[in-house]
């Protein structure tokens, strides 16, 4: 007779070591995949693009307090502030100029520039190009001699992040290239609305936040002023996501909360 219980015992055994070793397999590919996909989306964030949020109410509708946008820092080329892993300030304070230039924005695209005065970030509309003339009048845009056509779309009222309940006229504004964006304006008449004209240098554009009442932009000569092309970080181009935070009340607008939505 033959002896088999030897095979009998090493049968369990190589099942044992040939499920260890698929398992050991399948938690590399995994490992070797999430390691993939975080390299992937550290270049993204480092090199392409980043997250801003939103902090204030001077580009309301278009962007609403607490919104995370996704900004294109490629979009013109780099900058100082938006050079990947920071290190445009390690550069002499003589560097200027932009690595890898694609060309200015264009009139009405959503900007987020650095401001070199108070050290931060902002996010405004570009309304003056390079050799452009601006200035407001009774609360109505007027670029290179030509009043920008607005249209009446609707009257609400909001509260405030201070808790001030406000009112406001919200209107379509035309570019001269037929683009438009939405505004708001509480009255005509408000300190910034009597401006002008600010003749935008050659190197420089003119911005302006879209809730006109409630935004210090390029017509405080003395906070923003005319934002230098080196002081662009880059092209906002869609609000991540949101949760709506203000409340319910009724009479008062208050806008939903977003995903993914275009500016």
């Amino acid at each position: 007779m033959t002896d088999h219980s030897g095979e009998g015992e090493t049968r369990p055994q190589n099942m044992v070591t040939t499920f260890f070793r698929r398992v050991v397999s399948e938690f590399g590919e995994t490992i070797r995949f999430f390691a993939g996909v975080a390299a992937v989306w550290f270049a993204l964030v480092t090199f392409g693009f980043a997250a801003f949020h939103i902090p204030s109410e001077s580009m309301q509708p278009a962007l609403q307090v607490g919104d995370r946008v996704l900004v294109s820092k490629f979009s013109y080329g780099y900058s100082r502030h938006s050079l990947p892993l920071g290190i445009g300030y390690a550069l002499p304070e003589s560097w200027t100029g932009r690595v890898l230039h694609f060309g200015g924005p264009d009139r009405g695209e959503v900007v987020v520039v650095r401001d070199p005065r108070q050290g931060i970030n902002i996010i405004k509309r570009v309304i003056g190009l390079p050799g452009d003339t601006i200035e407001v009048r009774g609360g109505r845009l007027i670029i290179n001699g030509d009043v920008m056509e607005r249209v009446e779309q609707d009257v609400i009222r909001y509260r405030t992040r201070e808790g001030q309940i406000v009112a406001v006229t919200v209107y379509e504004e035309l570019m001269p290239d037929g683009n438009s964006h939405i505004i708001y304006e509480r009255t005509d008449n408000a300190l910034l609305d009597n401006v002008g004209p600010f003749r935008v240098p050659s190197d420089s554009y003119f911005l302006m936040g879209d809730n006109r009442d409630a935004s210090a932009d390029s017509r405080v000569g003395s906070q923003l002023g005319y934002v230098h092309r080196d002081n662009i970080v880059g092209k906002a181009f869609t609000v991540l996501f949101t949760f709506a935070n203000c409340r319910n009340e009724e009479g008062l607008t208050c806008p939903p909360w977003r995903v993914f939505r275009g500016l």
